[in-house]
């Protein structure tokens, strides 16, 4: 539980000025260590922090590869941090079933974990099971984290929802650059 209530804070702090930090360094990227800061934001993104996993794609990484490549190895490795995270994720929502303290936590922290695991989103994980965590996760906008402690509750098996996590990830980071193309495509040359 010491663990559990350890990352809570961890939490807080991030949320009190650092979460800014974090996006623009993702966002400013370069380079090799770049990759590496989208598996660290990734996987943070999958167990405390609730900010959108589609900015990866902005960070300006120059590694000589082309546009196609470059999009490619960030999903890719987003998409494996944020299946890493996933499972330290599921790890403290098994925890969390079974323990009050924790739960009296998670309701009282910015974002109600409990409440969202208790609608829709249990729901479709008891409905849809992994497919269901798979599509949560492509839905742009929805913070992960909720949708990952939701289904944590849920699941015990951790290569499953490690898996599901991972092409939920990649799912979403290609709809968002699928939709850019087209929004691009559509816009008139000026």
């Amino acid at each position: 539980m010491s663990a559990l209530v350890a990352l809570a804070e961890v939490a807080q702090f991030l949320q009190a000025g650092l979460l800014d930090a974090l996006q623009l360094a993702v966002e400013t990227a370069t380079g090799p260590a770049g990759l590496a800061l989208i598996a660290a934001y990734s996987f943070l993104i999958a167990i405390v922090l609730p900010l959108p996993s589609e900015i990866v794609l902005a960070a300006p990484l120059d590694l000589g590869l082309s546009y196609e490549l470059k999009m490619g190895l960030i999903i890719l490795v987003s998409a494996v941090g944020k299946a890493a995270g996933s499972v330290v994720a599921l790890k403290l929502g098994n925890e969390a079933k079974e323990s009050g303290p924790v739960l009296d936590l998670l309701r009282r922290s910015r974002f109600d974990i409990v409440a969202a695991s208790e609608r829709k989103t249990v729901a479709i994980a008891q409905q849809y099971g992994y497919i269901g965590l798979a599509l949560a996760l492509c839905v742009p906008g929805f913070p992960d984290t909720l949708s990952i402690y939701a289904f944590s509750v849920l699941e015990e098996d951790y290569a499953k929802f490690a898996v599901a996590t991972f092409f939920g990830s990649a799912g979403r980071l290609v709809l968002w650059l699928t939709a850019w193309k087209g929004l691009v495509a559509l816009l008139p040359m000026v």
